[in-house]
């Protein structure tokens, strides 16, 4: 095994959904497609809650933050596999697979936080709201909002810098259309120890405890709810948040999809189909899920096309 490896490489191959030349026209045009969507669905929620001045509360400040990360996360992965269908090419350089792989990790565990937030925000509404806008003031927003991009940017560099250390060997091919932690470690010939001790680690850190106060927010909200006496107010109290209960569900199920899928089976095929649901379907419902359900930011995009 050390006789085929090599301390620096120059490029990966990355092998996609499918090697099929007939269904690259297809996978084009869907992926493109969904692409065009997602970011102008997320860019209308972000002009709707900008334009909007009843729209310029905590709640919608953080949407407008997750709609703003979605894009970013699914600009991460898709415009490169596009490019490379419409080149007939497979290539990804090392610098170019390094930085894919930063920048998914980076708006990924910033997804996460936000909606952990999110939650939190609603929590304070539902549980305390009378202590509301003392509790939840532009200051301490922003300082909510810092914190998760710093932890986040902190996450992505700790397993960046870490991938760099790696030497690899002659097999470069990577069996995904972008370049994923686990599928990049993988191919190292070095010793990765290390690197799955830090894998193992930041899952706690940017999975289990953002998940676990999602969980704790929402036992209390329900609770909250369920002691509200008339029918009205419960139903008033839970589609201030069902949107974002919607969204949650979403973003974890796909992202426990990708985790079973690669614990699970040995087929490339399932764990690219569940990272496609968790990399490119969330993103893009996301902006369906808001301005459906959300009375507020249906009045705004109406406004803003008016």
């Amino acid at each position: 095994m050390e006789s085929g490896n090599q301390t620096h490489v120059s490029e990966f191959i990355l092998l996609g959904l499918s090697e099929e030349a007939e269904l690259q026209p297809l996978l084009f045009g869907l992926f493109l497609s969904t692409y065009l969507v997602t970011f102008t669905g997320n860019l209308l929620i972000i002009l709707a809650i900008i334009t909007d001045s009843h729209l310029h509360l905590p709640m919608y400040f953080f949407l407008s933050n997750l709609s703003f990360a979605d894009i970013c996360f699914i600009s991460s992965t898709v415009p490169k596999m596009l490019l490379n269908i419409q080149m007939q090419s497979k290539v990804i350089t090392y610098e170019g697979c390094i930085t894919q792989m930063y920048f998914f990790m980076l708006f990924g565990g910033l997804d996460n936080f936000l909606l952990t937030v999110m939650a939190y925000d609603r929590f304070v509404a539902i549980c305390h709201p009378l202590n509301y806008t003392v509790i939840i003031n532009p200051k301490f927003c922003g300082l909510l909002l810092l914190t998760s991009w710093l932890l986040t940017v902190l996450y992505s560099l700790l397993h960046g810098l870490m991938v760099l250390r790696l030497s690899f060997c002659t097999e470069l091919e990577i069996p995904h259309f972008f370049c994923e932690l686990n599928q990049v470690v993988q191919l190292a010939c070095s010793d990765t120890y290390p690197n799955d001790l830090a894998m193992y680690f930041t899952t706690g850190l940017v999975g289990v405890i953002p998940l676990t106060g999602i969980l704790f927010s929402y036992s209390k909200i329900v609770s909250s709810i369920l002691r509200i006496s008339s029918a009205g107010g419960k139903y008033k109290a839970f589609t201030t948040c069902g949107s974002h209960l919607s969204v949650v569900s979403l973003f974890y199920a796909t992202g426990l999809g990708v985790y079973l899928s690669s614990a699970a089976t040995q087929t490339s095929m399932a764990r690219t189909i569940a990272s496609v649901m968790y990399a490119v379907a969330t993103p893009m419902l996301n902006p369906f899920i808001y301005s459906l359900r959300n009375k507020d930011i249906k009045q705004a995009l109406k406004k803003l096309f008016s």
